[in-house]
């Protein structure tokens, strides 16, 4: 384990492919997660972007709600990047008629912030946790953190001081999508938090 952490990528809808591609060069023991046995098996998760208001639809549909919310609430490392951010918030602004999240950021986070497809950005952000070169960020639809709560740290924001990017104890979230630049060093951070847990 101290090695090769077993990883979950959440695989209902959305990126989960690319994600699966990161963890496993970097040396993980990776699988898709689409049943609660699944889920079981992890001893961290990625959920990706995608469309949060389908991946919640599928994520009930497939009985993975409830035992992502155990697993979120029990302290599994998770990583949620774009909708996956949306669905690891505790509040979701913007969110479609009856869309739920599974929880676990004390945060209130906005859907597509930024607008629509077309609206997607590219931009560099200085990430200190990450070290000192600036991550390349790719934004495409993306949500953004309207405000965090004591406890929460703002790992990244934007110039004008819009948070992209948070932790909260073994949780982990960005707006942005670092499994399409081929900079490992989130996925990196989040498997040492696996190992750590």
């Amino acid at each position: 384990m101290a090695g090769k952490p077993k990883v979950g990528v959440l695989a209902l809808q959305g990126d989960f492919r690319e994600h699966l591609a990161v963890l496993n060069d970097l040396g993980a023991d990776v699988v898709p997660v689409k049943r609660p046995e699944e889920l079981a098996s992890v001893a961290g998760l990625v959920i990706p972007g995608g469309e949060s208001s389908v991946m919640d639809k599928l994520s009930r549909m497939f009985g993975l709600a409830e035992p992502l919310r155990a697993a979120v609430a029990s302290g599994l490392p998770v990583y949620g990047t774009c909708a996956g951010l949306i669905m690891l918030s505790n509040t979701v602004l913007d969110a479609i008629s009856g869309q739920e999240s599974i929880g676990g950021l004390d945060i209130v986070v906005r859907r597509n912030a930024f607008g629509s497809q077309l609206d997607s950005f590219e931009t560099d952000l200085d990430i200190p946790v990450l070290g000192e070169t600036p991550m390349h960020a790719v934004f495409i639809r993306a949500p953004v953190v309207e405000s965090v709560a004591p406890g929460v740290t703002v790992l990244a924001a934007l110039g004008d001081g819009r948070v992209v990017a948070v932790e909260q104890g073994s949780l982990l979230g960005t707006s942005f999508h670092p499994e399409m630049t081929g900079d490992t060093r989130f996925h990196e951070y989040f498997l040492d938090k696996v190992r750590a847990a």
